[in-house]
């Protein structure tokens, strides 16, 4: 899976001004509402917070990875969120998440869904440069081809 293909420059926010996991959630939430990607944001976001409070969904090196499952959305949406200042978002580290890969897909494709966070963990894991050149990109084209460069590292 080409983690790169599934992100769209329009969902690639290099600025998010939260400084809450609440608000964080929120404002990725409203990105994706409007840019009509979804139409239930408020469904979405109560689905994103019972899951965060299942467990954090921020794993290492200021990478959080929040889900959640929708009716109605066909293919995994997949949206870059990057907040400079980082977030308290309950990590394993106890460092601050400044990236975040929000992945959601339909319930009726929970293999879908697993095989999307599958390989960004694996992405993460392996491609330690990852977060710290994400963080300095300039735009969202930028953000994704760093994406693609570190997934094709990975695959030489």
């Amino acid at each position: 899976m080409k983690l790169h293909s599934l992100l769209a420059e329009d969902l690639v926010l290099l600025d998010l001004k939260s400084w809450s996991r609440e608000d964080v959630l929120r404002e990725m939430v409203d990105h994706l509402k409007t840019k009509k990607r979804i139409t239930k944001g408020k469904d979405l976001y109560e689905k994103l917070i019972q899951r965060e409070k299942l467990g954090s969904t921020a794993i290492r090196e200021g990478v959080a990875i929040p889900h959640g499952k929708l009716k109605g959305v066909k293919a995994p949406l997949f949206l870059l969120g990057v907040s400079k200042q980082g977030v308290n978002f309950d990590s394993l580290d106890g460092k601050p998440s400044k990236i975040f890969f929000m992945v959601i897909s339909s319930p009726d494709n929970p293999g879908m869904n697993l095989q999307v966070l599958a390989a960004i963990a694996k992405l993460v894991r392996k491609a330690t440069a990852l977060p710290g050149r994400i963080l300095e990109a300039k735009n969202p084209k930028a953000a994704i081809g760093i994406v693609r460069e570190e997934e094709e590292k990975l695959n030489d």
